[in-house]
């Protein structure tokens, strides 16, 4: 039925009305167009690949679900093939007791030999632990567990969370490949600490002889408190193309996530690099003298790197309000010999092993620890190295700049401090 029969019932006035539509019709078009070309330039430019940006309700993405009861089919994930051998070493070290990670990990030990290496993944989005009779039956102390221990026991199996910004051309757009990658934990706040390191010891270069430095920045996830972070966050990832953030709560236990799921990253999108440096975001680094020390080592040594500051006797701390508190009724054993945390440095070439065994060896709350752990499990040694400094130098000693390029690592300085001392050692008027 026509819209207007009284205006339209001669054939001229039916011509005029359906110009006059035809130019509504076009009005109303280039006015939708116009405000979406406004939309579009007023938003955060992504570039395909690089971010990846989850649902806008909660900032911190996708949770993962709780394990489904029993009661429900599941379908399995597809297994995964573990061409990786556990050291006897490691397996007298943690020799099997009441504690729940060490049941767990003789479990997880006992399922790989009788399946020949293979072994089923949890999915991200079911494995949550929600049944809390469980947890009980298996830690009889677990409701007086700190809250963050609660939260870390939950997820335990929790180890392949989304990438929320990625950057996968890191390390591929490089003829000459990767000599050196620094993988640097950071929060998402860090903004100041972050900058402070592209400006320094972080600033991606070749040095002599074509050796390529790259640096990316580990994130975990916006908390509700700060969603504001997270745009302010894609742009850094667009303009600096160095942040990888993965969608799980930054906290102190999670840090060993953080670990795992990057040292995963970098075997599928940095195979070839030769060399990783894992390091805080408040450390200072001689880079220069970083990258000389590993082009002096042999082809031997330099394919079983895990040098830092080995910290040889240690054992979990056992008071409540100590930061680092492990409980007995989830841990019994002393430590294996770690470099500590705050920076120590990978053979490239151990990666893809190292990736492996942390799908076999249970997460551990302290991630130095846990790499000590899975680098016993393969086999290899920490080797101390005087110039890592991760517990600082004597107080006398902290404004001395020619102290500072003695060293490869020292532990803790500011922004501040870093800016200051990197000028200070590669200045041409420094003597010492």
């Amino acid at each position: 039925m026509s819209l207007c029969p009284h205006l339209c019932s001669g054939p001229k006035k039916r011509i005029q009305t359906q110009v006059a539509m035809g130019v509504l019709c076009s009005t109303i078009l280039l006015f939708v167009y116009s405000n979406w070309q406004m939309d579009e330039a007023h938003r955060i430019p992504a570039v395909q690949g690089h971010l990846r940006t989850s649902s806008p309700e909660p900032p911190e993405g996708p949770v993962p679900k709780p394990r489904a009861s029993p009661a429900v089919p599941v379908t399995p994930p597809l297994p995964l093939v573990l061409n990786v051998t556990v050291s006897e070493h490691f397996r007298k070290f943690f020799p099997l007791n009441g504690a729940y990670w060490s049941r767990l990990l003789h479990y997880t030990l006992r399922q790989h030999d009788q399946l020949n290496g293979t072994t089923a993944p949890e999915k991200w989005s079911e494995c949550r632990e929600a049944n809390r009779e469980l947890l009980k039956t298996n830690m009889h102390d677990f409701d007086a567990y700190p809250d963050m221990h609660k939260d870390f026991l939950r997820g335990l199996h929790c180890q392949g969370p989304p990438l929320l910004i990625d950057q996968p051309q890191k390390c591929t757009s490089d003829s000459d490949g990767t000599f050196l990658l620094l993988a640097i934990k950071s929060a998402p706040s860090n903004f100041e600490q972050r900058q402070a390191v592209r400006e320094t010891w972080g600033r991606e270069a070749v040095y002599q002889g074509g050796l390529r430095v790259h640096t990316l920045f580990l994130l975990g996830s916006t908390s509700d408190e700060h969603p504001h972070l997270q745009p302010l966050l894609m742009f850094e990832a667009l303009h600096y193309r160095d942040v990888l953030q993965w969608d799980f709560h930054e906290s102190l236990f999670n840090l060993t996530l953080k670990m795992h799921t990057f040292i995963k990253w970098s075997c599928s999108n940095c195979p070839a690099a030769s060399f990783v440096f894992s390091g805080d975001d408040d450390v200072f680094v001689n880079t220069p003298a970083m990258v000389d020390y590993l082009r002096a080592l042999t082809p031997a040594a330099a394919a079983e790197v895990y040098v830092g500051e080995i910290i040889s006797v240690a054992r979990p701390m056992r008071e409540l309000n100590n930061k680092y508190y492990v409980p007995l009724s989830f841990y019994e054993n002393v430590y294996p010999p770690y470099a500590g945390g705050g920076g120590f440095l990978m053979s490239g070439a151990l990666m893809g092993r190292l990736s492996q065994m942390s799908a076999l060896v249970p997460l551990y709350p302290i991630d130095d620890v846990y790499v000590g752990m899975c680098m016993q499990a393969l086999g290899i040694s920490p080797k101390m190295h005087r110039g890592f400094q991760t517990f600082d130098v004597a107080p006398y000693e902290r404004e001395y700049v020619c102290r500072h390029k003695q060293l490869l690592l020292i532990h803790r300085r500011t922004p501040r401090n870093i800016k200051l001392l990197w000028k200070g050692i590669n200045s041409p008027l420094l003597t010492c």
